[in-house]
């Protein structure tokens, strides 16, 4: 198990004015501001647990757990929340204002590959402040419940529209989501959206990804070459390219990859797989 005390900390700080390349050190002058807060890092080289199907309790040697936001986190471990950030979840529909949802001359624009969830419009600046009053709460409440961390889904939804949303429409949404995740003391994390990474580090400030099947796609890099060591990839045993030991032994994939069942079920149901490298 990880002490969350012994993880690096980071500070947001807020410069409060320029100093000339001569200047002494210590008349650099750097303040938190009141929207800022300490938050901690992935343990590098974590062994994480993806329990999005279900909550149990990890095999020992685990240091990282993400549960869906309803969940509690795991005490001991290092904790990450899922949220869902730009598109709704099955059955969480009529959370959302009408106005937050994506229409085209059908209606509801739907995720093609999960036809249950509807995509987030983030194309005004009114309609992200009104995702954002949907959000806030889910992230306080993850801040509360003792989450060290919150990973956002479907960052890379303008990819699904058509046109319709733009990769800069999500990108404003992602810096605010950062920035309040960050004042309430929680790392934030982007989920897949491989090709986004250096700008979703760059311009929205993530501190870690969160990938599905980097490895059987030969795209670890993308992630790797941006956040180094804070990168957890799990792999699923459906989509398997070749042996998991045998990726595992591949030079750049994260030290923090996993083998999981598709379904992510727990260990008391049917097809429930755990695998970790060794």
């Amino acid at each position: 198990m990880t002490d969350l005390r012994s993880v690096g900390m980071l500070v947001a700080v807020l410069t409060l004015g320029l100093t000339s390349c001569a200047a002494d050190s210590a008349s650099e002058v750097t303040a938190v501001t009141e929207e800022t807060a300490a938050f901690a890092l992935l343990p590098p080289a974590g062994i994480p647990d993806y329990q999005l199907g279900g909550s149990y309790v990890p095999i020992a040697d685990v240091e990282i757990v993400v549960r869906d936001r309803l969940s509690t986190p795991d005490p001991g471990r290092y904790s990450i929340c899922y949220i869902n950030g730009f598109q709704t979840q099955p059955a969480e529909l009529e959370l959302w204002p009408e106005n937050t949802l994506l229409t085209d001359e059908s209606g509801l624009v739907m995720d093609p590959d999960w036809p249950d969830e509807a995509l987030l419009d983030t194309s005004t600046n009114e309609k992200r402040v009104q995702i954002l009053a949907v959000l806030k709460p889910w992230i306080q409440n993850c801040a509360t419940a003792g989450y060290a961390a919150v990973e956002f889904d479907n960052l890379d939804s303008y990819t699904r529209t058509d046109g319709a949303l733009t990769k800069a429409d999500n990108l404003e949404l992602a810096t605010d989501l950062v920035a309040f995740t960050h004042a309430k003391g929680l790392a934030a994390g982007q989920k897949n959206a491989a090709e986004d990474a250096a700008e979703l580090q760059s311009q929205a400030s993530f501190d870690f990804a969160v990938s599905e099947e980097c490895a059987a796609y030969d795209e670890c890099s993308l992630y790797t070459g941006v956040y180094r060591e804070q990168v957890i990839d799990i792999e699923y045993t459906d989509q398997l390219p070749r042996s998991f030991a045998s990726m595992c032994a591949d030079a750049g994939v994260p030290s923090s990859m996993i083998l999981r069942d598709r379904d992510l079920v727990t260990p008391a149901e049917d097809g429930y797989h755990f695998e970790r490298c060794t």
